[in-house]
């Protein structure tokens, strides 16, 4: 069993947003091995696999990688200096309900779900947070018209984080 870049570096995005400095996998013959590089919460993050291959036995490589960008802070986004400031009087942030990777737009290429200028009622869609592949959609919660919506399509987002922010009827 082998797993891919794109697998390596999820697993350490989950294990930067934990409070776990390590992480060793063990599947068969197959191990696999990530650990902060350095101390405290920062550092590099280095995975090492260890796995036969079919002509010839390899040692166990150090590939450095360098964990995803860790979710951008409450605030920091497309429209940073409005998302600094936070809401004016008669605005409001929806949050995020849950952690995981925001998704402006239904599947890839389509028109995002809301965009600044924008009229939501509560029961509008305005984005979907992945969860361990689960697709969650997220509903505004309040009426009004969208003034900044905030993460980057594709970013991790944190619970709390907010979305989008609506000026409220």
């Amino acid at each position: 069993m082998s797993l891919t870049g794109k697998d390596v570096a999820e697993i350490a995005r989950l294990l930067a947003e934990s409070q776990f400095s390590s992480l060793d996998l063990k599947m068969g013959d197959f191990k696999l091995r990530i650990r902060r590089d350095g101390a405290g919460g920062g550092g590099r993050w280095v995975a090492e696999e260890d796995e036969p291959h079919e002509d010839q036995p390899q040692p166990a490589g150090n590939a450095g990688v360098e964990p995803p960008p860790s979710p951008p802070p409450a605030g920091s986004a497309e429209h940073p200096s409005a998302a600094d400031a936070g809401p004016d009087a008669g605005e409001v942030d929806v949050p995020a309900p849950l952690l995981g990777n925001y998704y402006a737009a239904p599947r890839p290429g389509e028109d995002p779900f809301v965009a600044v200028g924008d009229r939501v009622e509560p029961d509008t869609v305005i984005a979907i947070i992945e969860v361990m592949k689960l697709m969650n959609s997220v509903r505004a919660g309040v009426s009004g018209t969208v003034t900044a919506v905030l993460p980057e399509n594709g970013s991790a987002i944190e619970k709390g984080q907010p979305i989008i922010r609506v000026k409220v009827d």
